[in-house]
């Protein structure tokens, strides 16, 4: 039996993730979901794991969930609606989480067809990347009577406005990599044969530099998309009394002024380790 998740990491500490249910568009069953859960979270107590690229086998990203042949544990007595709720108590909420939360940059690579909760999974990466033959298609409303979940109902209108959203979610037509470009939703749109390489490139730069800035950065923006300016403003500055008193600043600061490289990487990783071990 086939891995469900293929897994390797570079020299440079690049873990990459290759969703492998190629036959079913990597849609998402119970074994898949649990197995990226598991990995995600052992990536974010390894220290040889700077960043990490998502992306999936064959000709899509990720179709969903598998609706099919999901094996989500259930009991006697439960309805469609318990064993789905439940499903994503224990399956597609986790995961989401353990890809917003993960300490280390997260590249989504989007190779083909991203459809129901696989938009959520794409657009739940740091960084988003496109092969020119992806696809992105909410079906939910039109064809399931269900709303979009895995992340999909906030990630969206997020990125790309309640107008374009509504679009999307209720014809349920696929939007092209250059349309999902030009939206906002994706940073880059690459060749099919270039993506991941170029997604491990970018998640080797972020894994160079400083990690810890780099995902309070992310979380400084997901913030500001539920509060004013004013907050924001206030935000940002115990943000930076936190950080600018942190020995990563400090080596920064210093290699600036020396004029070479900074390595974040060791003081990063001592950091890392002493919060695990409290």
């Amino acid at each position: 039996m086939s891995e469900t998740v293929q897994k390797e990491v570079s020299e440079g500490g690049v873990l990459t993730l290759r969703m492998n249910r190629p036959d079913v568009l990597n849609s998402l069953n119970s074994d898949l979901v649990f197995t990226l859960i598991d990995i995600l979270k052992g990536a974010a107590e390894d220290d040889a794991v700077r960043a990490i690229v998502l992306t999936g086998n064959g000709r899509g990203f990720c179709a969903g969930a598998d609706l099919a042949g999901g094996n989500w544990p259930s009991e006697e007595g439960m309805s469609p609606g318990d064993i789905t709720a439940n499903s994503m108590e224990i399956g597609f909420n986790p995961l989401l989480r353990a890809v917003v939360d993960s300490p280390k940059p997260v590249v989504t690579a989007i190779n083909g067809m991203a459809a129901g909760g696989g938009v959520g999974l794409a657009l739940s990466g740091d960084l988003v990347l496109a092969a020119e033959s992806a696809k992105f298609r909410l079906v939910f409303a039109p064809q399931l009577g269900i709303i979009p979940d895995v992340g999909a109902s906030w990630l969206v209108p997020n990125l790309v406005g309640r107008a374009r959203a509504n679009g999307m979610a209720l014809l349920g037509d696929n939007l092209t990599a250059d349309k999902a470009l030009e939206w906002g939703m994706v940073w880059e749109v690459h060749p099919d044969d270039a993506l991941v390489a170029k997604a491990q490139e970018y998640a080797e730069r972020m894994g160079q530099g400083s990690i810890t800035g780099i995902k309070a950065t992310v979380r400084a923006h997901d913030k500001a998309m539920l509060q004013s300016l004013h907050d924001q403003l206030d935000f940002e500055k115990e943000e930076q009394r936190h950080y600018t008193n942190q020995p990563v600043f400090f080596e920064g600061v210093k290699a600036f002024i020396e004029k070479r490289k900074p390595n974040f990487r060791e003081i990063e990783t001592e950091q890392m380790k002493a919060a695990r071990e409290k």
